[in-house]
């Protein structure tokens, strides 16, 4: 079964405005998040919103860029909502111990730590969170996320072992 020729004519043209422009959108988006996953997720999603009104906007690139302004303001309050609770947490985390820790020792060397490498540890390790979360809510990139996860391992497991070299 053949699409009439004037369904042909809208696919092609909006084949043709997205190969036009997504590159530039993307990378509009990119420098105002700071990431390129957002940045392509946004402009997709700009995309997306396009096709289903696709009949009736008639200015198809200022739809895109004041839609993909919407979507930057709306992931720049999320992130300020996310950081937000992650200070809440750590600071109630380090103000209110959990009620029954697993061992007080580990909790007490990791409440210890400075900020930049305790806050990494509770998000990811006490949180479960990712990786590449832990890198969103605190603002750092992820080898630095990374990093800091490694100096705070090494710094516990120093600790353990001298706590445990004076106990035997």
């Amino acid at each position: 079964m053949k699409r009439p020729a004037r369904s042909r004519e809208r696919e092609r043209a909006a084949s043709d405005l997205f190969a036009a422009l997504y590159p530039r959108l993307a990378g509009w988006c990119r420098r105002l998040v700071d990431d390129d996953g957002t940045a392509h997720e946004i402009a997709s999603e700009a995309f997306t919103r396009l096709w289903a009104r696709w009949t009736s906007v008639a200015e198809p690139q200022g739809f895109l860029y004041v839609t993909a302004a919407n979507l930057v303001r709306d992931h720049w309050r999320k992130l300020e909502r996310e950081r937000r609770a992650v200070r809440r947490a750590t600071a109630e985390a380090a103000v209110v111990p959990p009620a029954e820790p697993d061992d007080p020792s580990v909790r007490l060397l990791v409440q210890s730590l400075p900020d930049r490498l305790r806050v990494p540890i509770l998000l990811h390790y006490y949180a479960d969170m990712p990786i590449r979360e832990v890198s969103v809510l605190t603002g750092r990139k992820e080898g630095t996320v990374k990093a800091d996860l490694h100096a705070a391992r090494e710094l516990l497991r120093a600790h353990l072992r001298r706590s445990l070299d004076h106990t035997h």
